[in-house]
């Protein structure tokens, strides 16, 4: 299939059920092998509490991630760094429960140190399987494509960067030449459309890509029952690069194939892991937390009269309007059709609100939103109603950021994107790495969003 990436397009075949089985299954599954190793290994007893262990680390590792096509340097790093964050919740976990001194010693640091290392071996392994694989001359295909313009050229030079690397691309059909054709086309034009078929017949192709408009129906259908004649495959290439892709995939209703070009990450089993990682996070969060909340408490109700949870309209998933909690820490409380954003030196906030907000603690009563369902740990930052009313006419994609809920955190927070956004360019970048989370969405990048936030909180002066 075809996944769009910015401005260009990455060719990948369509991920075999048993290699997208493997990939999924590897990660818990060795991480859970090796504890049990472990535990053998030290003869320790295994009982509820290691259980009860084992269904989390399962939990938090499924599904693996498809390191196979990863160079060994990467997949080592890319492991490692998964491995790190899993023991920091897991630590969290068990700080928060007091149930760390349910394990022996020796058994968790022998769990943690050989867990990325036979990860890693399984990668490795994986990819010798799927090299030899790739090596058969059985799995190799010719391919050619119809239609030489801007759109062909880059499925060409995909297939040509492909990391599997069993397309074998031969060249172009199309009626046109010259000036007519893709900038920079350096590949042969094998013939005109009508000679497509014979063509294929005779040189044992395999598969047919067809990137050309569906403008010219008659053309087209004449084409396509000439190709139906030969035993290639043939897929139909959309051009879709004029436009941002979310999550784009190929559906199918009631037989008829639907093409999805903007749609929500979290369908399926990953809407069921987002739900399940932002109710552990939030209630142990909530757990360490209290003492620092209750605090936050006294010290918003000494600072001023008025009530210490502001509640604010925003917008939330879909767009729906909904109700989210901070600690209040201004003199009065906006949430009308018109929201002035706070800046620095504001005379609205008080001296201990100030601090508050510098230190994103005001934020902290929005974990009670996560558990009630209207948030996520992570996601786009809600804005009010009346900044979205503002901004969405003259921003590009900026209520697609409504296609998952808002969060308490951010892939754009953690790149330099909190505070003010006094300017429509400002608004504009951070709308940018708002899209770029929905695109690359992963549990992993989650928990590396939420790592880069606990360090932001202590080293970050940006936000006021």
């Amino acid at each position: 299939m075809y996944e769009q990436i910015s401005d260009k397009i990455v060719f990948r075949r369509a991920p075999q059920p048993v290699e997208w089985l493997i990939a999924a299954m590897l990660d818990p599954v060795v991480t859970v092998f090796v504890y049990q190793a472990a535990s053998y290994w030290h003869d320790a007893p295994a009982g509820r509490a290691e259980f009860i262990l084992c269904l989390i680390v399962f939990g938090l590792t499924f599904p693996g991630r498809n390191r196979f096509h990863m160079s060994t340097l990467r997949a080592a790093i890319d492991i490692a760094a998964s491995w790190l964050v899993v023991l920091a919740v897991l630590g969290l976990i068990g700080y928060a429960t007091n149930s760390l001194s349910f394990f022996l010693v020796p058994v968790l640091w022998g769990w943690a140190l050989m867990t990325p290392v036979a990860q890693w071996g399984g990668v490795l392994l994986g990819q010798q399987v799927l090299a030899r694989r790739a090596a058969h001359p059985s799995q190799h295909r010719r391919v050619v494509v119809i239609g030489s313009g801007a759109l062909g050229v880059k499925v060409a030079q995909a297939m040509r960067t492909s990391p599997e690397r069993i397309s074998d691309f031969i060249g172009f059909f199309d009626d046109r030449t010259g000036d007519r054709v893709g900038p920079g086309i350096s590949d042969p034009l094998l013939g005109r459309l009508s000679q497509a078929a014979a063509y294929i017949r005779e040189h044992g192709v395999g598969e047919v890509h067809i990137t050309l408009p569906l403008s010219s129906q008659p053309r087209m259908v004449e084409l396509i029952e000439q190709l139906q004649g030969t035993t290639a495959s043939i897929f139909f290439v959309p051009d879709v690069t004029a436009v941002g892709v979310i999550q784009g995939r190929l559906q199918d209703m009631n037989g008829i194939p639907i093409v999805g070009i903007c749609e929500t990450p979290f369908t399926g089993i990953n809407q069921l892991v987002k739900r399940i990682s932002d109710i552990v996070l939030a209630s142990v969060i909530l757990v360490l937390i209290a003492p620092v909340m209750l605090a936050v408490t006294i010290g918003v109700k000494l600072s001023g009269p008025g009530p210490v949870i502001f509640r604010q309209r925003r917008n939330g998933l879909d767009g729906k309007e909904i109700v989210v909690y901070k600690f209040r820490s201004m003199c009065t409380t906006d949430d009308g059709l018109v929201v002035r954003q706070a800046t620095r030196g504001d005379p609205r906030l008080t001296p201990f609100g100030a601090w508050i907000r510098r230190t994103s603690l005001d934020e902290l009563p929005q974990f009670i939103n996560v558990l009630q369902g209207r948030m996520s740990v992570v996601g786009p930052r809600p804005h009010a109603v009346a900044h979205n009313e503002q901004y969405r006419p003259i921003i590009k994609a900026y209520m697609v950021r409504h296609k998952v809920k808002p969060g308490i955190t951010g892939w754009a927070q953690v790149n330099g994107h909190r505070g003010e956004t006094d300017t429509i360019e400002k608004m504009q970048a951070r709308v940018e790495f708002d899209l770029a989370y929905l695109r690359n969405w992963s549990l992993g990048l989650d928990l590396k969003i939420i790592l880069r936030t606990i360090r932001l909180v202590f080293f970050d002066r940006q936000a006021f």
